[in-house]
């Protein structure tokens, strides 16, 4: 017995090192060190090709760019199942995509569900969902002290790409607690993947630091990939890391597909003139015409771009500049960067003054940058990222095509992806992959990450923030539909919902994870023919009982006013006092500090609600000390927005029903900062910014204006909802749109 114990015990020790030798640590004897290598991806200067066995044929990229977050979980908890997957797989084939492209090493959940997708479609004799997988690099290490040839940025890049390459294959354990997804990763996906795009969007700094760090370092030489004379510190870093991929994918499988490297505007190879460059402290080059291939890489190299129709968009301010005296880059006499012997290439000498213009004359600039991508690259241009979102905030405008960042109605979007497509195609670029496949509630954007508690923006959907609403999947409140849709339909409105009815008035408030909804009932209102307001008081701490815009009293200080004036003039406004803008941002639209002499907490001053954007002002008017751009993000739009209406417009904040008015405000115009725990901001001027507390009732009323009396305001109880969302999935119109260009 004692012997069998033993035995056994040694065979269990033997296993567990087994294990762990070759799942966990990747250790592996090449047994066949001189089998040949193969790849069924190759490229040209232009294409890509694929060989499903018949010889290499023109491929295509119709991408899709897959997320990880579903509402009430963030992004690394990886929460999304096998089932969703399957079914997320199919919807976008249905689409006409034929990849999808994913970041970072997830879960095996994603693996096994693209391992028996695929399995079917072969079986069926169909098309496979092909992959083009990231390796991710830790945004603390790129906004660190760290260089890109410390320990933590190069090796643990490098380990990634190999612990990804095992993943691929089948062949890896993953613990908790790596950043990544974990499990068992069994099944080989390798034959559906095309290629690695390697790295991310890179910090301007980081690069910048790096290059300075080592001046003189020789250019990396390797056995697949090898940096040029002319590459910088940081893009022989690139070379080293995809080199190392290539070669232990090379040795351990005698398999290569194709690689690229993150890039994206902001460390674009271009030089631009010495204005936009000093704007837009453009301070990095990355240029992977710096990294070679060499022969034994049979697979080849394309150019990864992330690029927006908005964003930064340098060449608008090349094709309009301020100081119209400037020689135009065309000319070639443009000044170029602060060193125009430094590195990069000047954008004049790949853009003609016509690539600024499509084949209808209308200026493009998002035509214009992708033609000088594919002029200056001697091989393949994917746009690995492109899209616009849905959210009803807005960050950038795309002053030439209109496809802006945010605001856009899912109509719209659909049609901002469709130009984006031409325009990549008429540019010769090899494809582009959409961003996003679905809405993504945990995300946070500049423009609005100041007003909301950052560490629970999974627990709800905020409409303001732009960043959320990228997908053609939109995730919509309602385990099966929503509590209410605007749109004059009363019959889903109950007893239980009104808040006061006198007879000839009345009002009903409800909510979910993403919006506050009002009906509002006026005798006589006539379908818009007599202006309402809607006095709403929220925080304890200040407010104002006249409003001093519209000569309207209230029995109790309100914060806000909502003004139903019309189809094209209705709109929220907000007390001086509890505006945001001005708290967060008056140096940037008054060059003065907010601080200095704040509103009077009673104020009856109440101001429209405006957001800023992101706009190169200076390099517009020549004036730069000028003040930065806002819009009016508190102005309602009149319309339908019922996704199952024919006119169905998702932008809509109200419409008329006779004397009735059906409205729906996003949680964040009304101060709220996290509504799932109902808590708004408190007062800026007691602490220095935006801190929060905890409400449990607001009141709302509701007046025509014409009667001398105060207006009474009226309780609505809230309860959050804590951690625990209802929602379902809802294809936008934007997926058919795109399912009819792609099909």
């Amino acid at each position: 017995m004692k012997r069998f114990l033993i035995v056994l015990t040694a065979l269990i020790l033997g296993y567990l090192a087994y294990d762990t030798a070759r799942y966990y640590l990747g250790w592996y004897i090449d047994l066949q060190p001189d089998a040949p290598v193969s790849a069924f991806m190759s490229t040209d200067a232009q294409h890509l090709y694929m060989d499903r066995g018949a010889g290499p044929e023109e491929f295509t990229v119709k991408g899709v760019n897959l997320g990880v977050g579903i509402p009430g979980e963030w992004a690394t908890d990886y929460a999304v199942s096998k089932e969703t997957y399957l079914r997320w797989f199919a919807q976008m084939q249905e689409m006409g995509a034929n990849t999808v492209r994913v970041y970072i090493t997830l879960h095996d959940d994603f693996y096994n569900a693209f391992y028996e997708y695929n399995t079917a479609r072969e079986e069926a004799n169909e098309e496979p969902l092909w992959l083009i997988h990231g390796v991710w690099v830790n945004d603390y290490i790129q906004n660190s002290h760290r260089d890109a040839y410390d320990k933590d940025f190069l090796e643990t890049f490098v380990r990634d790409g190999r612990t990804l390459v095992d993943v691929l294959h089948g062949n890896k354990k993953i613990s908790l607690g790596r950043g990544t997804g974990s499990g068992f990763y069994t099944k080989d996906v390798s034959r559906w993947v095309i290629g690695y795009i390697l790295g991310v969007e890179w910090e301007d700094v980081t690069v910048t630091y790096t290059n300075h760090k080592y001046p003189d370092l020789p250019p990396y030489q390797g056995t697949y990939l090898s940096a040029t004379e002319d590459a910088s510190a940081f893009e022989s870093m690139l070379a080293q890391v995809g080199d190392r991929i290539v070669s232990y994918e090379s040795r351990r499988y005698k398999t290569q597909r194709l690689v690229a490297f993150s890039n994206w505007p902001t460390t674009d190879p271009f030089l631009y003139p010495e204005d936009i460059t000093t704007f837009f402290m453009k301070c990095a080059q990355v240029d992977v015409e710096h990294i070679r291939t060499e022969d034994a890489f049979l697979a080849g190299q394309f150019a990864s771009y992330h690029v927006y129709p908005y964003y930064p968009d340098y060449l608008n301010y090349i094709l309009n500049p301020a100081a119209m005296d400037r020689t135009p880059i065309w000319d070639g006499k443009a000044v170029i960067s602060r060193a125009e012997t430094g590195p990069g290439t000047p954008i004049g000498s790949v853009l003609r003054r016509s690539d600024f213009y499509d084949e209808t004359g209308a200026a493009n600039t998002y035509l214009a940058y992708l033609r000088a991508l594919r002029r200056h690259h001697t091989m393949p241009v994917v746009i690995s990222e492109f899209g616009v979102s849905t959210g009803r905030g807005m960050a950038q405008i795309d002053r030439n095509t209109g496809r802006n960042q945010g605001h856009m109605s899912e109509q719209e979007q659909g049609q901002a992806l469709v130009d984006c497509w031409r325009d990549i195609t008429a540019a010769n670029c090899a494809g582009g992959c959409v961003f996003t496949w679905q809405d993504e509630w945990f995300k946070r954007t500049w423009n609005t990450m100041h007003a909301v508690n950052l560490q629970r923006t999974p627990y709800w959907s905020d409409y303001q923030t732009n960043e959320q609403y990228f997908g053609l999947l939109s995730f919509d409140p309602g385990e099966e539909e929503s509590v209410c849709y605007v749109d004059g339909d009363l019959s889903e409105w109950m007893e239980e919902d009104k808040l006061f009815d006198t007879g000839t008035r009345a009002l009903s408030m409800k909510y979910d994870e993403k919006f506050i909804y009002l009906l509002a009932y006026e005798k006589g209102f006539a379908n818009g023919q007599k202006t309402l307001y809607i006095p709403i008081d929220t925080t304890p701490k200040t407010g104002s009982t006249y409003c001093e815009n519209f000569g309207l009293r209230f029995e109790d200080p309100v914060d806000f006013v909502l003004a139903i004036d019309g189809r094209d003039n209705s709109r929220l406004l907000v007390q001086e006092r509890y505006e945001v803008l001005r708290a967060m941002f008056y140096h940037e639209t008054h060059d003065a500090d907010a601080y200095l002499d704040p509103p009077d907490a009673d104020t009856p001053l109440f101001k429209p609600i405006e957001l800023m954007l992101q706009t190169a002002t200076p390099l517009l008017t020549g004036n730069w000390q000028a003040s930065s751009e806002t819009y009016e993000t508190g102005d309602l739009a009149y319309g339908n927005a019922n996704p199952a209406a024919p006119d169905y417009d998702s932008l809509a904040d109200f419409i008329f029903a006779g004397d009735y008015v059906e409205l729906k405000l996003p949680w964040q115009l009304l101060n709220f900062s996290d509504p799932s725990r109902m808590t708004i901001h408190d007062d800026y001027y007691e602490n220095y910014g935006v801190d929060y507390i905890t409400i449990d009732t607001m009141h709302l009323g509701l007046t025509d204006g014409a009667a001398q009396e105060r207006t009474p305001l009226y309780p609505a109880a809230l309860k959050g909802w804590g951690n625990t969302v209802s929602y379902h999935e809802r294809l936008k119109p934007s997926y058919y749109i795109l399912q009819k260009l792609w099909q």
